[in-house]
């Protein structure tokens, strides 16, 4: 039987917790994906229908890539809106291109079916042990939780730095350090002493500084890449960052009562996928009186553009400026730099007239 090498496509820095997952418990190699970069979107968008979604052409051409660099399996995540479709025309696709490779899609497991979410991972490795995946889940559920806590201290003091690079220097750290954890004590050890290097570091943090909400679309929030590294150029303003949108609080911790009881009186019915959660976080950054709020997307995704409208009456009742941000593979990074520009030139311009 050939050796299963296993891969799963690249988003922000969570391959870390995927390689424990994957080589720990389901016995497989593990082929980490290579960052996103402009071959990874050259490859997608080459092989994926014109007006599908950056995300689909982006995993499309992650998925390319760690073929070449040797996976046999490919896993396919499932999702709430059209991302659940993903699975079959990928696999289509590449069997197109005439790639033989295994493809596991997790969009056909019915989640809260345990046999059926079962059944679905023994596809990756039918051999796998359920002990092992059982003392390996816990690891890998509370490394992802970390990753999170840490990367949002990061985004609340990177543009303050004395020294520029501190934070990616002890991040990059960090997350290689983290490969090689197998326990909880091991883990919890490892994430408590990196947090004392984080805090470690200079910063010249001002009293009252800019502070800017991001909100929107899963996968281009989370895939800095796909938003031409927006975090870092709002760090290099001066500006503290915050984002709830990842891992950890979407998928481990998501409070779906509380979202639609807090939302209530600007959206009584879900718009699906991310759309509860973008309307939710951009009223309680309104609330705290941030200074502005940026929603990113991707082109053409409907929820978000269903959200919209209610951003913008969000932004109309708190008096709260709103940039709107949509990113496609032929998006124009000088447009983007422009505009955010702007919206930092604008925010600044407000700060100064509520004093």
């Amino acid at each position: 039987m050939e050796k299963i090498k296993a891969s799963f496509p690249h988003l922000g820095n969570y391959y870390a917790p995927l390689e424990v997952l994957f080589t720990e418990g389901f016995s497989v190699e593990y082929v980490v994906p290579p960052p996103i970069t402009k071959k990874t979107l050259a490859l997608g968008s080459r092989y994926s229908p014109d007006y599908v979604c950056a995300p689909f052409k982006y995993n499309l051409g992650n998925f390319i890539e760690t073929i070449e660099a040797g996976a046999n399996t490919l896993v396919q995540t499932g999702g709430v809106c059209r991302l659940r479709y993903y699975g079959e025309l990928h696999e289509q696709i590449l069997r197109d291109l005439g790639y033989n490779v295994r493809f596991v899609n997790m969009a056909k497991v019915q989640d809260r079916n345990p046999i059926s979410f079962y059944n679905g991972l023994k596809e990756i490795n039918p051999q796998m042990s359920l002990k092992k995946i059982s003392q390996v889940l816990p690891v890998v559920l509370k490394m992802i939780e970390y990753i999170d806590e840490a990367e949002d201290f990061i985004r609340r003091n990177v543009g303050f730095e004395r020294m520029i690079g501190s934070f990616d220097k002890v991040h990059d750290s960090f997350l290689n350090e983290l490969r090689t954890v197998r326990t909880k004590k091991d883990l919890k050890e490892t994430y408590q002493n990196y947090m004392k290097l984080f805090r470690a570091i200079e910063v010249n943090k001002p009293a009252r500084p800019l502070k800017v909400g991001i909100v929107g679309e899963y996968y281009t929030i989370m895939e800095p890449f796909s938003n031409y590294y927006i975090e870092k150029e709002l760090a290099q303003l001066g500006i503290v960052v915050d984002r709830w949108m990842n891992v950890s609080n979407s998928l481990l911790h998501y409070p779906k009562k509380q979202l639609k009881e807090n939302i209530k009186n600007y959206a009584k019915y879900p718009m699906g996928a991310t759309s509860m959660a973008t309307i939710d976080r951009a009223l309680e950054f309104a609330k705290k009186d941030y200074d502005g709020i940026i929603h990113v997307k991707s082109f053409g995704c409907t929820p978000e553009i269903d959200a919209i409208p209610v951003l913008q009456n969000i932004s109309n009742d708190f008096k709260i400026p709103i940039l709107y941000l949509s990113f496609d593979t032929q998006s124009s990074e000088t447009s983007f730099n422009t505009r955010l520009e702007a919206f930092y030139d604008m925010i600044i311009m407000r700060k100064d007239t509520k004093k």
